[in-house]
């Protein structure tokens, strides 16, 4: 199985890229494949509306989010972290995020059913990581919704959410003990939801089911 890491933040060595990493480490230990990519590196449009994607499932826009596609259909799973800006996640995150529209099927005559294609083929799962320089709860706004809900809608169980106030300057998590302990336990959270998935299928696969 697979584990696909998604940071947002343009700072390659900020405390978003860093709690991803430390929820990967986890999943690495453990013997998953993992893989770590910044948007920043990518030259990602925004989904223009043109519905192009409706009978092939693939994006028309030909930029650097066709590089993406394939790895997110490899991946059993994503941690994706985004930092809070305007109360929101970043602009790299939210494009990206409306690129994954294609993923996202309708009824012909009726757009109020759907599905994924995740949800299609099989469910995968994610853990979303949202950091916010300010202390209270209220300054982070709707980012952890905002991260959270598109992926529900694309197929992906999250499995765990984690908030992180009170870190702005590079590396403040590094001192939060307990920030990187909320990291380290999405990730025991996501393998342990993996395995259990593998274990289920195997046993299905037992008793002809």
């Amino acid at each position: 199985m697979k584990v696909l890491g998604i940071v947002g933040s343009k700072r390659k060595n900020g405390n978003t890229a860093i709690m991803v990493q430390e929820t990967l480490k986890v999943v690495e230990k453990e013997g998953f494949e993992t893989e770590l990519i910044f948007l920043g590196d990518y030259n990602i449009n925004s989904c223009n509306g043109c519905e192009g994607c409706r009978e092939t499932y693939q994006c028309v826009i030909q930029d650097d989010m066709q590089k993406i596609y394939p790895l997110l259909l490899a991946a059993d799973a994503l941690v994706l972290g985004s930092p809070t800006y305007f109360y929101n996640i970043s602009s790299d995150m939210k494009a990206f995020k409306e690129r994954c529209y294609p993923y996202e099927l309708f009824s012909e005559d009726d757009r109020s059913v759907w599905m994924s294609i995740n949800e299609a083929s099989g469910i995968k799962y994610a853990v979303a990581i949202v950091i916010c320089e300010k202390y209270a709860r209220e300054d982070m706004g709707f980012t952890v919704e905002a991260m959270t809900k598109p992926l529900e809608a694309l197929g992906y169980r999250v499995v765990d959410a984690v908030g992180v106030l009170g870190a702005f300057k590079q590396g403040d998590v590094l001192k939060q003990n307990d920030t990187l302990e909320k990291a380290r336990k999405a990730g025991d959270k996501l393998v342990k939801t993996l395995k259990l998935r593998k274990s289920v299928e195997e046993k299905l696969a037992k008793l002809n089911l």
